[in-house]
């Protein structure tokens, strides 16, 4: 029997339909860390009808909570194994803030999955949403997902994401893995421009946000990464049971 769609008071529900007896559902809320209204999408399988373990898709630049979703099938297999997947959208936005729509892999749709500390884009702090805030706000008003057993991956920027925030939250999630990521950002153009920016000049700042530095610290990664340009599917199936 397909799980109903939740009732939360402080989520509002901009979207419902049914896919392989689950729901893909979308929410805005007003996330306090970020200062702006956020979208996330979720797909909530059959069943189990509790405790579901939750898959965290990061996707990459320009793309919204809905690419995934729409776009991946991966709910066939989430159905067919009790996975909840979230997918969170990739930046603040409606802010206004001068500059923020200039360039695709710049600020809007380009969060990069890190907490900015340039006073003018104090608001992408995309970090922290989605280590500390977003799993509140589902444990909040999903009561059947167990967010203590989560996992999370991505793609190109979301690999990125996927990658340095498993790194630096080991004890957080159960797997992680990367559909061709941005895993050596301060030595790309596109990492050298994003950083710069949201971090400054300081280059000791941008290795706490490049998987490659961060391995480096890490020797002793408790679970096996998986980095590969492979199928979405492919990847999803390396964060199911057995």
């Amino acid at each position: 029997m397909a799980v109903a769609p939740p009732t939360a008071a402080a989520l509002e529900q901009l979207s419902s339909s049914k896919m392989f007896d689950g729901f893909n559902l979308r929410f805005r809320h007003q996330s306090a860390t970020l200062g702006c209204a956020m979208t996330f999408s979720i797909y909530l399988p059959p069943s189990p009808a509790s405790n579901l373990p939750v898959l965290y898709w990061l996707s990459g630049l320009t793309c919204t909570d809905e690419n995934f979703i729409i776009k991946s099938g991966a709910q066939r297999a989430a159905a067919a194994h009790g996975i909840a997947l979230v997918a969170p959208d990739t930046s603040p936005r409606g802010l206004n803030i001068e500059g923020e729509s200039d360039s695709y892999d710049f600020g809007v749709g380009a969060g990069f999955y890190l907490n900015a500390t340039n006073e003018k884009w104090k608001n992408w702090r995309m970090y922290d949403y989605i280590v500390k805030e977003l799993p509140k706000v589902l444990s909040d008003n999903f009561e059947q997902l167990n967010t203590s057993q989560a996992s999370i991956f991505g793609h190109s920027m979301g690999g990125h994401g996927a990658l340095t925030i498993y790194l630096k939250n080991t004890d957080k999630y159960k797997s992680v893995s990367a559909f061709a990521p941005i895993a050596n950002p301060i030595n790309c153009p596109w990492g050298q421009k994003a950083f710069s920016n949201y971090l400054g000049s300081t280059k000791s700042d941008w290795e706490e946000y490049d998987a490659t530095c961060l391995i480096k610290k890490n020797s002793k990664v408790p679970t096996t990464i998986l980095i590969d340009q492979m199928l979405v599917s492919t990847l999803l199936s390396c964060h199911l049971p057995g």
